[in-house]
């Protein structure tokens, strides 16, 4: 009996101590934790983390570079896909990459399938989980373009109207799309395809890019440039709920539902987390000091890091090839070399991969 409640208190303990531990980590302040640089040529916009196939994806210039998720280390390129964005499907292993026409690849050989024509300006991209398609993003009509991934083949498209960003799916039926001239989130419903209404973003909010979702709680967390706020809404009515202040040039976002916190990085080199303490509770947990221009992002769901791209200008005196020459840096220090300004629209440099986490 003696043995048997030792036993008990013993795991009491056990139990406790991993509490603890995991109290000091939601605690801990979020920093740069590695830093992965790549010499190259060419403008970039998203970063993609494919959290089932652990790599990351970067488009720039005429290509698409690929990262581990895990080791942070380059594995390498699609030589002849460049655009936006990138969604991948897990189920067939295809990828496609937001451009004008569409790029698709396989992901094992990293080898071009073919190319979709499509119409519009290609900006954001997803694969929709519910359709299991994937969706194209424009700035010109048609707004959304819909593509079979098995087949590599344009399904449909829907009107919505505006410049359309960057879009979140609850998975039952309704995607929200941040319509930036308009300041405004677009609901689609995915059973008729077609658009139910448009929420305001209210007289306070800027021109909306990154988007979060907290399915279970059904809010929507717009990060907005000029002013520079992020505006929570009721998913459901469109009601705002919350405006609080980020950082100078938003242009990505998202919600981690394990931390129960959303993000938004931007232009200025910040990275802005906002705690969500209830379903009308939120506020600005901390403000991370990342690297000037790294106004993209996407999550690591299994290691809740959020993970960055920028580029920085190489010395006037660097010559730069079409060959890609990758530098990995642990624990970089953040915000030391200012570069990317315009958010990595330029030429030669250093494409630098940040991982931001606890």
């Amino acid at each position: 009996m003696k043995t048997r409640t030792c036993f008990i208190l013993a795991l009491m303990g056990i139990s406790l101590l991993t509490g603890n531990a995991r109290a000091e980590d939601a605690a801990a302040p979020y920093k740069v934790l590695a830093t992965t640089q790549l010499m190259g040529n060419g403008g970039i916009d998203y970063v993609y983390a494919d959290n089932d196939g652990r790599r990351v994806y970067v488009p720039r210039g005429g290509s698409t570079f690929v990262f581990d998720l895990d080791s942070h280390k380059y594995i390498g390129a699609i030589t002849n896909i460049g655009g936006h964005g990138v969604a991948i499907d897990t189920a067939t292993h295809h990828g496609f990459s937001s451009s004008s026409p569409v790029g698709m690849f396989d992901t094992e050989t990293m080898q071009k399938i073919k190319s979709i024509e499509v119409q519009g300006r290609p900006d954001g991209i997803l694969l929709e989980p519910l359709t299991d398609k994937v969706f194209i993003f424009s700035h010109e009509a048609p707004s959304i373009t819909v593509i079979d991934p098995k087949a590599g083949a344009v399904t449909g498209t829907i009107d919505v109207g505006g410049a359309m960003e960057q879009a979140q799916s609850d998975g039952q039926g309704k995607l929200y799309v941040t319509v930036e001239d308009e300041k405004k989130i677009a609901v689609v419903d995915l059973k008729t395809m077609k658009l139910v209404t448009k929420y305001d973003l209210g007289d306070s909010a800027g021109e909306p890019g990154g988007l979060g979702l907290d399915v279970k709680n059904h809010l929507l967390f717009a990060m907005c440039a000029d002013p520079n706020v992020c505006v929570v809404v009721n998913a459901d009515n469109g009601k705002v709920l919350a405006t609080l202040p980020i950082g100078n040039g938003t242009d990505g976002g998202g919600f981690n539902p394990n931390m129960m916190e959303a993000w938004s990085s931007q232009r200025d080199g910040t990275l802005t987390i906002i705690k969500e303490s209830s379903p009308t509770s939120f506020a600005v947990e901390q403000t991370v000091q990342t690297k000037a221009g790294c106004k993209t992002s996407s999550l690591d769901s299994k290691n809740n890091q959020i993970i960055l791209v920028c580029t920085e200008r190489a010395p006037q005196a660097a010559t730069v090839t079409n060959a890609p020459v990758a530098l990995s840096v642990t624990n970089a220090p953040a915000g030391q070399r200012r570069g990317g300004g315009r958010g990595g629209r330029g030429g030669p440099g250093n494409l630098d991969v940040l991982w931001v986490g606890r």
